[in-house]
């Protein structure tokens, strides 16, 4: 073998050995349990969720750093690691400033809305899935139509049934009775989908692409106490309907676990 030859061979192993040592070191700094402390430390009071990119919810959504956060998340190293934990921790705060623009609402007053379909589960069991699958798609466009009309953001799809938020309730109400109406011409073998839909308005807590809290279960307990094609509300989103085009049923109390016992309800429907 040439002598040059023989000189790039051990000037290649060389770098090779440099190389390696440089990378057990780094991952050795990496991993060093008193620096990984005091970066974990340094999450907690940094502002926003500290938990931000810990978790599938916190990073759920479709905003930028929601999506760069999934993304380190899915090349995060099988060991604990101080650069993983400083990357969440920029976009921590990243988020943090988004939802203090406004872009986030993390602590903005909302209605929300869930709706349900009454009796679907039972026909569901004999129409099979083709009509069960023809059927939701009906109903999906209606619902989704009259919810865009009204400004409406859906958070989620529940089988049968949808979450919304919207920046207003009466915005909420009308989408919820513009929904109702649009069913009343969708049919499959037969068989109407009746919706019944409860409307709150709170301070929701948003967690990635969703929502969380009190608010949203109190939402969730609105819905369950209505019947077929009814739209319940919530004493505090009443407070801000004005009452013109509709009719408002007298308040009753929501009898409901894990309901506020101070909470009332009413039916809502069109003039």
């Amino acid at each position: 073998m040439p002598d040059e030859d023989a000189r790039q061979l051990r000037s290649t192993g060389h770098g090779e050995d440099r190389a390696g040592r440089l990378r057990t070191v780094a991952e050795r700094l990496d991993t060093q349990p008193t620096l990984l402390a005091v970066t974990r430390r340094l999450r907690r009071r940094l502002p926003g969720d500290e938990r931000f990119g810990d978790d599938a919810l916190s990073i759920a959504g479709p905003t930028p750093v929601e999506v760069l956060a999934r993304s380190v998340s899915a090349l995060a190293p099988r060991r604990d690691s101080i650069v993983h934990e400083l990357g969440l921790a920029g976009m921590q705060v990243w988020q943090s400033l988004s939802e203090a623009t406004g872009r986030g609402r993390g602590d903005e007053h909302l209605a929300i809305l869930f709706t349900d379909l009454v009796g679907f589960s039972s026909w569901a069991l004999e129409a099979g899935d083709t009509a069960v699958l023809d059927l939701l798609r009906a109903v999906d466009a209606a619902v989704e139509a009259a919810l865009q009309t009204h400004d409406g953001h859906i958070v989620k799809r529940l089988g049968d049934g949808l979450m919304a938020t919207f920046l207003s309730a009466r915005a909420a109400v009308d989408a919820a009775l513009d929904a109702q109406a649009a069913l009343q011409h969708v049919q499959i073998d037969s068989y109407r989908p009746r919706m019944r839909a409860g409307v709150h308005w709170g301070r929701p807590r948003r967690l990635g692409g969703d929502y969380l809290g009190v608010d949203v279960n109190i939402a969730a307990r609105v819905v369950d106490a209505a019947k077929a094609d009814q739209v319940l509300v919530s004493e505090s989103a009443l407070a801000r309907i004005a009452p013109e085009g509709l009719e408002i049923g007298r308040r009753k109390r929501l009898r409901a676990d894990g309901a506020p016992r101070e909470l009332r309800v009413a039916v809502v429907v069109r003039a």
